[in-house]
C-alpha cells in the first residue's frame, strides 16, 4: 500500500495511480515488495519541527525517512517531504519541480532498499540510482 497526504501544504502534483505504479517498479527492480509506505507532504517549517521532535536535528532537509519495519524484503515507512525544499532544490540544480519531487520521493525509497549517501562515492551512486527511476517514471 502507498499513500500521499498532506500535513500543512496543498497536495503536489502526483498521478496516485501512476506514482504508485512507478515505486512499486522501483522497489521490485531491487527484489524488494513494497508493504506500507506513507507520503506526508509537508512545509520547511513543519519538516524542521518533526526534525527536532523525532530525530533531535536541528537543520531543514528535503526528505525525512522513518522505517515501519526492519524487514530488509518487504519495505514499509513513513516519509516527510518539504515542498518548500523541493522548490528550491529544483531552481537551483535546474530541474523541474516535478522532476525535483520525484527524485526525493524515490530517494527515500532507495534509502530502505539499502542506498545511502553520506560519502562521495555513495552520493554519487545514489544520484545515479534516482536518475535511473527518474528515466522509468518520466519515459
Amino acid at each position: 500500500m502507498i499513500r500521499f497526504s498532506t500535513l500543512d501544504v496543498e497536495m503536489p502534483p502526483v498521478d496516485p495511480q501512476r506514482d504508485k505504479a512507478w515505486i512499486s517498479q522501483v522497489v521490485e527492480s531491487y527484489g524488494k515488495t513494497v508493504g506500507e509506505l506513507y507520503y506526508y507532504f509537508c512545509s520547511d517549517e513543519k519538516l524542521l519541527e518533526i526534525n527536532r521532535e523525532r530525530l533531535g536535528h536541528d537543520f531543514y532537509t528535503d526528505i525525512v525517512t522513518f522505517p515501519l519495519n526492519d524487514c530488509e524484503s518487504v519495505l514499509s515507512s513513513e516519509f516527510c517531504i518539504s515542498i518548500d525544499r523541493i522548490k528550491e532544490n529544483a531552481v537551483t540544480f535546474g530541474r523541474s519541480y516535478e522532476s525535483e519531487l520525484h527524485r526525493v520521493i524515490i530517494h527515500g525509497v532507495l534509502h530502505l532498499i539499502g542506498f545511502d549517501d553520506l560519502t562521495y562515492k555513495e552520493e554519487k551512486e545514489m544520484r545515479e540510482k534516482e536518475e535511473e527511476a527518474l528515466v522509468l517514471l518520466f519515459s
